[in-house]
């Protein structure tokens, strides 16, 4: 048997590549439902492949061999970038130090066939890019995809932790955003199109200037499948932890988002911010959040509210609001539901945002999500 064929039927027999030539070859000829794992270790370089397609019942598995131990992928410009692939899952992998971005999966440009059932789980991306916009894991037109168990720490200064452009039906769950106040413009940030996309349960530790920017600023070009008069609509935020950064959430273009059950602890400026940056003729401005049940520690302004902006058609309901300095309600664009002001929480574990069961603010954030 040639050589070739020979390296590529260990691989899918379960034998691990030891060269990232040998993994990319094995990930070239896999068909749907075959695992190409990579083996402990660490390998210089960068790896582009286009048009992987397993199918839906069917993934394609690209993974460390080892999960215990996972290999450490040292990227040049890129990582690993995937252009147009369809039902892979990519779990147990480190990248890092790459010059650009660490993980880019996108549609290759075919704006109107998104990529789908794309699942990232187990990954640790770190140290990615230095200055400009570059990005941990770069996302553009996937459709249904799942991100679990992933961190991403210290991206660049001006891009995201995970950056979606046009992204639909989604959920990112479990995850670890660390960087800095001023480190990386944004933890998550879901524009361009991006709609019906759940985030859960994540942690976001000083994780750039807006934790969650929700909406944002895109070129007209690159909305997926179109501009259709939004950056972001029909986002959900729950569950997560937010400590530090300037603002932990903001709504930027948004036509309706729902942030509930999340504890915000103390950001730089404002826990929320109510923006509109995309102005062309046809987009909505800013409107539509619904904000509720969450555990909010602030030190001056509670909101920040940009021009243009529908900021009276939100809605608040049921969240707890402490300022230790202030112990008055919260200027808000639209009267409050039930909201509690002026108590404060007292953590029993700094650590979690556990307050005290007796507390009012044990009804509301992160701890008080409802499990699903």
């Amino acid at each position: 048997m040639p050589l070739l064929p020979a390296i590529v039927l260990f691989m899918a027999l379960g034998e691990p590549a030891t060269t990232l030539a040998d993994f990319r070859t094995a990930i070239l000829n896999a068909k749907p439902g075959d695992r190409i794992t990579l083996a402990p270790g660490t390998y210089e370089g960068s790896l582009f492949l286009e048009h992987i397609r397993g199918e839906k019942d069917k993934p394609i598995t690209i993974a460390g061999a080892d999960p215990a131990n996972p290999p450490t992928i040292r990227g040049r410009s890129e990582c690993l970038h995937f252009a147009a692939p369809a039902y892979i899952t990519i779990e147990h992998l480190r990248l890092t130090s790459a010059s650009d971005n660490g993980l880019n999966i996108d549609d290759a440009g075919e704006l109107t066939h998104p990529a789908p059932g794309v699942t990232l789980r187990h990954l640790t991306v770190t140290d990615i890019g230095a200055q400009g916009n570059h990005d941990g894991i770069k996302l553009s037109g996937l459709t249904e995809f799942l991100i679990e168990h992933c961190t991403v720490e210290h991206w660049s200064d001006g891009g995201s932790a995970i950056d979606m452009v046009g992204c639909t039906d989604g959920t990112i769950r479990d995850s670890a955003f660390r960087n800095t106040d001023t480190g990386g413009a944004s933890g998550i940030q879901l524009k361009g199109g991006t709609k019906n996309v759940t985030v859960r349960a994540c942690r976001f530790d000083h994780a750039g200037r807006r934790a969650v920017n929700i909406g944002g600023s895109t070129g007209l070009a690159f909305f997926r499948p179109r501009p259709l008069g939004f950056e972001a609509a029909a986002i959900t935020v729950e569950g997560c932890s937010f400590t530090g950064s300037e603002a932990a959430i903001a709504f930027v273009g948004v036509d309706g988002a729902t942030v509930r059950f999340n504890t915000i602890d103390t950001p730089a400026r404002w826990p929320l911010r109510i923006l509109q940056e995309t102005r062309a003729p046809g987009f909505v401005p800013c409107r539509r959040g619904v904000i509720t049940d969450n555990l909010i520690i602030y030190n001056a302004t509670a909101i920040n509210i940009g021009d243009a902006t529908d900021a009276p058609s939100f809605t608040f309901a049921r969240n707890v609001w402490w300022n230790p300095t202030n112990p008055a309600p919260p200027a808000l664009p639209s009267p409050e539901t039930n909201g509690t002001y002026g108590k404060n929480p007292h953590f029993t574990d700094p650590t979690t945002f556990h307050p005290d069961p007796a507390n009012p603010a044990a009804k509301a954030g992160a701890h008080a999500f409802p499990a699903t």
